[in-house]
């Protein structure tokens, strides 16, 4: 499976040296959906065109992710979600309502503190901002984050170990973090695994990002007491309980208007509890 059933696909320049793939569809009020690791735009595709009965849904891949272009550099979030306002505002939409998932979700919180004036509703599903997820990464328990270590490293070695064995190293998280395997059907996980072995360096540029320029920009946002001012929902597994710190509390010092739940589906909810995702985006717009 390639493409999200029903939706129109274009590509558009979002930068100098970046066009991305894109899944439009439906009609409305605009909602652009962006992915998380180790997937495509697919992973929205029942969420998608659920919404599409009453909205504009814009699912996009991310630069460095799927069919859209790959640069060396340009993976701070910064850039990302610079990619994502010129992309809404390419479709002729100036102010829109944006959720994330994994690493689309930090996209998403970047575009949320920057662009607060364009980003009219916020749902971030299944992370901490970037600040806080190595805060409370510590002991044996920062074991399940391993991947953002290795990614951490310089140049060379990453993009090494991985290339040796990519759907082995894809295909882990795939597995891991999935609490029904049959939420990410054979194509679609052949999809996943497809996209992510011919994009080893960008997605390894997007991770390194978030181990520096990420963080700093998130400590001066911190630093300067800027918050996000639109109604935020926040989806998560019980990752608090695990790790031993409070979730709600952590997003909370970041938005002001949340909504935060703890779902019982695995990390790659949207797939797996498509129907709960939905309503939860449902009632964040209704706000």
């Amino acid at each position: 499976m390639e493409n999200i059933t029903g939706f129109d696909y274009k590509r558009v320049r979002v930068a100098d040296d970046v066009s991305l793939n894109v899944a439009v569809g439906g009609s409305g009020s605009p909602i652009v959906l962006l992915h998380g690791f180790p997937q495509t735009h697919l992973m929205w595709r029942h969420v998608a065109t659920d919404l599409a009965a009453d909205h504009t849904v814009i699912c996009p891949d991310l630069r460095g992710y799927g069919a859209s272009d790959k640069p060396l550099s340009g993976y701070a979030k910064r850039t990302m979600a610079e990619d994502i306002v010129a992309l809404a505002r390419a479709l002729g939409h100036d102010r829109f309502a944006l959720a994330g998932h994994d690493r689309g979700a930090l996209v998403a919180f970047r575009a949320g503190l920057d662009h607060p004036s364009t980003i009219t509703h916020l749902a971030c599903l299944d992370v901490l901002p970037t600040l806080d997820m190595w805060d409370v990464m510590h002991g044996v328990s920062a074991a399940v984050g391993f991947h953002l270590y290795l990614m951490a490293q310089p140049p060379g070695l990453p993009e090494q170990l991985i290339a040796g064995a990519p759907d082995a190293f894809f295909g882990h998280f795939l597995d891991l973090w999935t609490n029904d395997p049959s939420a990410i059907p054979e194509d679609v996980r052949a999809a996943y695994l497809d996209a992510c072995r011919a994009a080893i360096p960008s997605i390894v540029a997007d991770y390194r990002a978030s181990a520096g320029i990420d963080v700093e920009h998130d400590e001066a946002d911190r630093s300067a007491g800027n918050t996000l001012r639109m109604p935020v929902a926040v989806l998560q597994q019980d990752w608090g309980a695990a790790l031993g710190y409070d979730a709600a509390a952590v997003w909370r010092a970041w938005a002001p208007d949340l909504r935060h739940s703890t779902v019982t589906c695995g990390h790659f909810m949207a797939e797996e509890a498509p129907a709960e995702i939905t309503k939860a985006l449902r009632d964040l717009l209704a706000r």
